[in-house]
């Protein structure tokens, strides 16, 4: 028997969560964030999904850096598909704000280059993982906060 969505939630939905994250910020174009606030709404804690949708998606930024630190240019256009153009871009923001950009890691479109950047430019490890994980866990958090006050607001007014 096939399960139902909520009874493979409840069964893998952290499992998935990491596994949705690490893809997001490497070579799908995934977003996150849509099993996050499902998993929340079906009362999932809310700091193991926080933690676990950081870590993911931590490491799958940590992968477009180890790419950039030791890849070549067949790994950064084919399989990571960031052209020249949005490398360059990258590279831009990265040369203006210095490592600090790396803070902004989650953002579509730039966040994934700005990781091969950094790999590219040597930015020390733990500086770029403490940046990138602490601006991806920052969105998490807001995202949930915000995901579970609209829940309440939206029971409390007989929406839900």
């Amino acid at each position: 028997m096939i399960p139902s969505m909520s009874e493979f939630l409840a069964t893998y939905g952290l499992w998935s969560l990491f596994f949705i994250s690490f893809c997001a910020s490497t070579l799908l174009p995934l977003g996150s964030e849509w099993l996050l606030i499902t998993l929340l709404l079906q009362g999932s804690n809310p700091l193991a999904t926080v933690v676990v949708a950081t870590i993911g998606n931590s490491l799958g930024a940590g992968t477009n850096y180890l790419i950039g630190f030791y890849g070549g240019d067949w790994l950064k256009e084919k399989v990571l598909r960031i052209d020249k153009d949005r490398q360059q871009r990258a590279e831009k923001w990265f040369n203006r704000y210095g490592s600090w950009s790396l803070f902004l890691a989650w953002l579509p479109i730039i966040g994934d280059p700005l990781c091969l950047v950094a790999g590219t430019l040597k930015t020390p490890l733990i500086r770029f993982s403490l940046l990138v994980t602490t601006g991806k866990g920052l969105r998490y958090s807001f995202l949930t906060v915000l995901t579970l006050r609209g829940a309440v607001v939206l029971t409390q007014s007989g929406g839900i």
